[in-house]
């Protein structure tokens, strides 16, 4: 149990098991936690986690290099790390949310409380972390990318004419639309104003980029709704309306930490992989997953008219009647005359739903070995556990 004054965390490991590897002993053991938080915005759930990437090292006791796995790091130990970080980030972005104007701060209260995983400032935390900074830079910009995040939910909410948000009504069904165009402007214009406290300019350039890569890409995807896209097409709106934010997260933790440009570019290309690998799963559960679960109406891209890597693969494949079901769907952007269960029936019939998982998973697998030159520590080791933590998870 971790307790404190915003999170109290409880983690069940209900399974281990070590294994051999063609006689090199590898420690690992696949766990399924069970993570919840009755206190706080942070819910884990049922999430089974199988052994770390081995990365390859030299053992300087032996002449040879060997492949071995460093020790596992359970989830446990991964939010005892971060515990203090987490609730320290709760204060700042309360307190960096609070406006003169009434209906701003409401907004902003509604939002922060909404709940969230707060992986994206965990990962500016770690990365940080890696190069032993301990500084309040990293508090204050993880509260600068949790804003970001939050302006742009507020937004997407508004042009998808969203009715709920994690299980509760979206803010535009609350305030109307015209408060929350600007509330979510005004936390954008919050983030930078914080940013600028560390007197930064490379800092404040890779947010400015960020920002326009975000916006661009929910332009994109506006110019896209209800098109039969292509894989290129998809990727290239993952990348730019959720692998990008992580990316400059681990960017901006290595800046603070006075990282290398190569280390920055290596941290840098871990934080893409798992976005990648992030919003992948994200598309694949809002097939599959329960609306309790998710929070809103199952299938929601595509009643959004929003093509997904499941449903694109699909389409490659399906037959003229198969394909005439989901164009029906993104042109009305409701299911009239076809139903979930129908769709979901074309998407197991040719694998689908197992290929976006498993291209989910090879970027995992690319980001765990994008940092397998950093030496081992607690961090590292954290960082190794993300990957396999967020493609395994259920909401």
């Amino acid at each position: 149990m971790i307790s404190g004054s915003i999170c109290s965390l409880r983690i069940t490991e209900r399974t281990r098991e070590t294994f051999h590897h063609e006689g090199t002993e590898t420690r690992g053991k696949r766990q399924i936690l069970a993570i919840s938080d009755s206190n706080c915005s942070v819910q884990y759930e049922a999430v089974e986690l199988s052994s770390v990437t081995p990365c390859l090292r030299r053992d300087n006791e032996q002449s040879e290099s060997t492949l071995s796995a460093p020790p596992i790091i359970t989830g446990k130990e991964v939010f005892d790390l971060l515990h203090d970080d987490l609730a320290a980030l709760e204060g700042e972005f309360g307190q960096d949310t609070v406006s003169g104007v009434q209906a701003i701060t409401e907004i902003g209260e509604y939002l922060r409380n909404g709940g969230g995983k707060r992986i994206r400032p965990a990962l500016l935390f770690l990365s940080s972390k890696l190069f032993d900074y301990k500084g309040p830079g990293a508090v204050r910009l993880g509260a600068v990318v949790e804003i970001i995040h939050t302006a742009t939910l507020v937004h997407d909410d508004i042009i998808d004419e969203a009715q709920t948000r994690r299980g509760r009504p979206a803010a535009n069904t609350q305030w109307g639309n015209s408060k929350c165009v600007l509330a979510g402007d005004w936390l954008y214009m919050q983030a930078f104003k914080v940013a600028v406290q560390e007197r930064n300019f490379r800092i404040l350039d890779t947010l400015i980029e960020l920002t326009q890569q975000m916006v661009e890409g929910e332009l994109l995807q506006m110019e896209k709704l209800g098109q039969l896209i292509t894989i290129e097409e998809h990727l290239d709106l993952i990348y730019r309306k959720t692998a990008c934010l992580f990316s400059v997260c681990m960017r901006l933790g290595a800046i603070l930490g006075g990282a290398t440009a190569e280390q920055e570019e290596a941290l840098g290309k871990y934080g893409h992989d798992l976005g990648m690998a992030f919003q992948l799963v994200d598309d694949v559960l809002d097939l599959t997953a329960s609306a309790d679960v998710l929070g809103k109406p199952v299938a929601s891209d595509l009643r959004e008219g929003k093509v997904t890597m499941a449903v694109i693969h699909a389409l490659e494949r399906c037959t003229t009647q198969e394909r005439a079901k989901i164009e029906t769907i993104l042109r009305d952007r409701a299911f009239n005359g076809v139903t979930h269960a129908q769709i979901m029936e074309v998407l197991q019939h040719y694998g689908s739903l197992e290929a976006a998982t498993a291209r989910a998973a090879r970027y995992a697998e690319s980001a765990r070995t994008a940092i397998c030159t950093f030496p081992d520590s607690e961090i590292k080791r954290a960082l190794l556990w993300a990957p396999e933590f967020v493609v395994a998870r259920e909401k």
